[in-house]
This record gives C-alpha cells, sequence and structure tokens, in this order.
C-alpha cells in the first residue's frame, strides 16, 4: 500500500484588523511623542538705552576678553589659549575680590566679554560660551554651600517667592557678546 502524505491544512492569520492595530498605534505615538525643537542660545538681553543715554562706565580691569576667530582659536586676553582653560580663569577674574591687578575689583563687578567673528565655528562658540557659563555655575554651587545648601539647585529650590537669591547677588552672571572690533579679528 502506498503511503499518502496528509496534506496538511494551511493556517491563516487573519490580517484585516492588523491594519487598524497599526493606525492606532500609529496615531497613538503621534499623540503621545514631544518633539524638542532647538531655540538657539537663550539669554536675557539688557534693556536698550535712550538714544541720549551713555552707557555705563566700565574700568577695564573688571573686564575678561575672550576672544574666537574665524578659524576656531580661543584668545585669553589677548593670548592664545585652550578652550578648556577658560572656566579656571573665569573663576579667578570674579572671585578675584581686588587682589590681582590683572583681574576684576569684585565679583559684583566683573564683566566676561565673549567676541566672536561671523565665521566663527558654531562649536568652538558654544563650547566657550559653556564653558563660562559652567565657572559661574561652579562658582554659585561653592557659594551655596556656603550659606548651608548641598549645591545651587537646591538653595534655589528652597527660595521663597520673595526671597532674594543671595547668591546670585553677590556673584552675578555679567556676559557680554559681541563681534569683534574691525582691527582685531585675526
Amino acid at each position: 500500500m502506498p503511503l499518502r502524505k496528509k496534506e496538511r491544512e494551511t493556517t491563516e492569520i487573519p490580517t484585516s484588523s492588523m491594519a487598524d492595530i497599526a493606525f492606532l498605534l500609529l496615531i497613538f505615538f503621534l499623540v503621545t511623542t514631544t518633539i524638542d525643537i532647538d531655540t538657539g542660545i537663550n539669554m536675557t538681553l539688557p534693556p536698550k538705552l535712550e538714544d541720549d543715554q551713555e552707557p555705563p562706565p566700565v574700568k577695564e580691569r573688571n573686564i575678561l576678553k575672550i576672544l574666537v576667530n574665524a578659524q576656531g582659536q580661543v584668545l585669553l586676553e589677548d593670548e592664545p589659549s585652550a578652550v578648556n582653560l577658560i572656566r579656571e580663569e573665569v573663576i579667578k577674574h570674579v572671585q578675584n575680590n581686588g587682589q590681582d591687578p590683572r583681574y576684576a575689583e569684585a565679583s559684583n563687578k566683573a564683566i566676561v566679554s565673549i567676541k566672536t567673528d561671523r565665521q566663527t565655528p558654531y562649536d568652538v562658540y558654544v563650547q566657550t560660551l559653556d564653558e563660562v557659563w559652567m565657572a559661574y555655575f561652579t562658582m554659585w554651587d561653592n557659594e551655596a554651600r556656603v550659606l548651608g545648601s548641598p549645591n545651587y539647585e537646591a538653595y534655589k529650590d528652597g527660595l521663597g517667592p520673595d526671597e532674594e537669591n543671595m547668591v546670585r547677588e553677590k556673584i552675578p552672571a555679567a556676559i557680554s557678546l559681541a563681534e569683534p572690533d574691525a582691527g582685531s579679528e585675526g
């Protein structure tokens, strides 16, 4: 007797509702997904001066000059420097308290001036600005610890709505962003 192979029934997966499920998943992910939009660098600009108003006088000693040229080279007080050395120099400048004549007279008078060229590589500019901000956050953390908080964020979160931020008042972030003067590009 010849053996016959049994024909197996083929099983089918019903796919008619799969399109509905895929459509519902698509709608779910579209509704629940947030899309981050880069808005640039968030900086608060000072108020515009009146036409007849002169800018306030600033002693040259209180300004720490950082220049980032078109080639991405960093000049700190007209001396070539590396981006990773900026944080240390900003801290020295701001916390000098009049001791070294090359740095600021007081924390509340210190200004960090960042000048860039129109062709400055954006990543070097952002790294430079980040180093300056990280210097300020380091100083704010240290000052918050002096006041009894574990760090600046905890200090800031513990402030009431009417309380003044003593840390930011003692060490204000004074950062000036500008294009270089016509003769200083290089």
